[in-house]
């Protein structure tokens, strides 16, 4: 960012979108404290990682398009305790709510990187992709990056919150993957024994 500026800090969004432990709530911050310092304009950080936002969010778009729905339940129906009617589900979950999901889920940690994908992988129309993309992005985006701008050298303390909030939902997100997994695991179980059963009985 201090060698390249506006455009360096969208380079570093638009990698934070293909690595999502690159945290853009350091980022943005930052970027918003340069912007102060007059390292940068305000309006050329807004612009530029919010482009980066939107490179980094149509790079993951194009794999999700170039894998596929073949081969994702190829893909799927290897991994463990996945089901193909699992992925019918979430195709029939992002007809309905994709487009929500594409705006909202950029001001969600992690999520708003993965998001992306799907999206590809159902060839939402670009253009919609990439109008609900930039705005969402621009939010969240404008959003720390005024923050950085106002706390001037106490911009970390944006990050500090932001740290926060990401740990919940990564948190919730764990927790819904032991879930899930626990039920699988009891169902498979319930219906191993149930096999033993009627084994016995006949």
């Amino acid at each position: 960012m201090g060698t390249l500026g506006a455009p360096g800090a969208g380079l570093a969004i638009a990698l934070e979108n293909l690595f999502p432990p690159l945290p853009s709530e350091v980022i943005l911050p930052l970027a918003g404290f340069a912007a102060s310092t007059g390292r940068m304009s305000l309006l050329a950080a807004l612009v530029f990682t919010t482009l980066g936002s939107v490179v980094g969010a149509l790079a993951l778009y194009g794999i999700g398009a170039a894998l596929g729905r073949d081969r994702t339940v190829a893909l799927a129906a290897k991994i463990p305790l996945v089901k193909v009617t699992d992925i019918e589900r979430t195709e029939a979950w992002f007809e309905r709510h994709g487009t929500k999901a594409i705006f909202f889920g950029r001001m969600i940690p992690v999520f708003r990187s993965l998001i992306s994908v799907p999206a590809g992988v159902e060839r939402m129309p670009l253009p919609i992709f990439l109008t609900l993309t930039t705005l969402g992005s621009a939010l969240w985006n404008t959003a720390f990056v005024l923050a950085g701008y106002f706390l001037g050298a106490q911009w970390e303390v944006v990050s500090t919150y932001v740290s926060a909030y990401s740990k919940v939902v990564l948190a919730a997100a764990v927790i819904a993957l032991l879930v899930f997994v626990w039920i699988r695991v009891s169902r498979r179980s319930h219906k191993q024994e149930g096999g033993v059963r009627a084994g016995r009985t006949e």
